[in-house]
């Protein structure tokens, strides 16, 4: 078993306290992904975790095991980094395997599982290569297998699919998926991409400033978004808010909100073009963005400033030009002045 549970978990460089209080449960099997933005503590956290570093206060617990002064390679976990870290002088099966010589496993066990963590990443035909010859995805799937091989109960990944391009981003986050499935272990995963945690994960959790600012699963993180931290950063193009002031008071009575909202949000594809002009929301459209399978428009409402809608992406819509934008009641997020939702 590989429950992890961390309980009033925190970290400090002197005076500095970058993880202020963490407590989190992640059970055993589960897709778990940290996100957040850049100096959030997630990285920091996984390496807590693996053992790379200390704790300063709170509890880790793998499996039940109080783990904080347990060494890294007891603990159970494997671990992916951002950068490969392969042994350049050494070949693809000599990289996966060099982790269990390291150990003394037996030879022929050696040459079993580094056959079956090969077969699984595709790599049969990468053996005798060496690192240099590989392209980063290839690269990556090595460093997987290095981790796989030693048959871990815990999966940490670091951001390991940063240093890729676009496609191979997809293509490696499909194998990482499949793997998860496959082995059935636990896995977090550490990424400041929320397509990645939206694709990926079971459950995410988000974070801010060393906290948590919500757990759950991606369906609950992007339709019940339990503040306008999570409500902006989930979500892409993120979230419209408006605060219900000054002459954005009137949205209040038009999308039937309660006293105690100050803001509303509403997402860009829940944002509509009134066709007979009477929508809650004047504004000219600045520019339009072509995607293929829909249409971007930032449009500028006086006093707010700049909006996204997507529409359909045949929809003809002249830079320019005045349109009246309306939104469904059951598609506005509602919160109060303190930023937290209205439920």
């Amino acid at each position: 078993m590989a429950k992890l549970e961390l309980k009033d978990i925190r970290k400090s460089y002197g005076s500095v306290e970058i993880i202020k209080g963490i407590d989190l449960a992640v059970e055993d099997g589960e897709f778990c992904v940290f996100v957040g933005p850049s100096g959030c503590g997630k990285s920091t956290l996984l390496r807590m975790i693996a053992g790379l570093e200390d704790i300063t206060g709170g509890t880790l617990e793998i499996g039940g095991t109080r783990m904080n002064d347990i060494a890294p390679a007891r603990r159970g976990v494997a671990m992916v980094f951002q950068s490969y870290a392969l042994y350049p002088h050494l070949t693809v099966k000599e990289n996966i395997a060099f982790g269990l010589k390291v150990r003394k496993v037996a030879a022929d066990r050696i040459e079993e599982l580094v056959s079956e963590a090969v077969t699984m990443l595709q790599l049969e035909k990468l053996t005798e290569r060496y690192p240099r010859e590989l392209s980063g995805g290839q690269r990556q799937r090595v460093a997987i297998g290095r981790a796989i091989v030693g048959e871990p109960e815990t999966f940490l990944f670091d951001e390991p699919l940063s240093n890729l391009d676009a496609e191979l981003r997809v293509h490696m986050r499909t194998q990482i998926s499949e793997l998860h499935e496959r082995l059935k272990r636990t896995m977090i995963y550490v990424t400041h991409d929320q397509v990645e945690a939206m694709t990926l994960a079971d459950k995410i959790v988000l974070l801010r400033d060393g906290r948590i600012e919500q757990v759950g699963t991606p369906h609950d993180l992007y339709e019940r978004p339990q503040n306008l931290f999570a409500a902006q950063f989930i979500g892409a193009p993120k979230m419209n808010i408006f605060e219900l002031t000054g002459s954005f008071e009137g949205l209040r009575a038009a999308f039937r909100l309660d006293r105690s909202a100050r803001y509303c949000g509403i997402r860009p594809d829940s944002l509509t073009i009134a066709p007979d002009g009477e929508g809650a929301l004047a504004a000219r459209v600045r520019l339009t963005e072509y995607l293929g399978n829909a249409r971007l428009v930032h449009a500028d409402v006086e006093g707010h400033g700049s909006v996204i809608l997507e529409q359909p992406a045949g929809a003809e819509i002249a830079t320019g030009s005045r349109i009246a934008l309306s939104a469904r009641r059951d598609s506005i997020h509602a919160f109060r002045e303190n930023g937290n939702r209205i439920e």
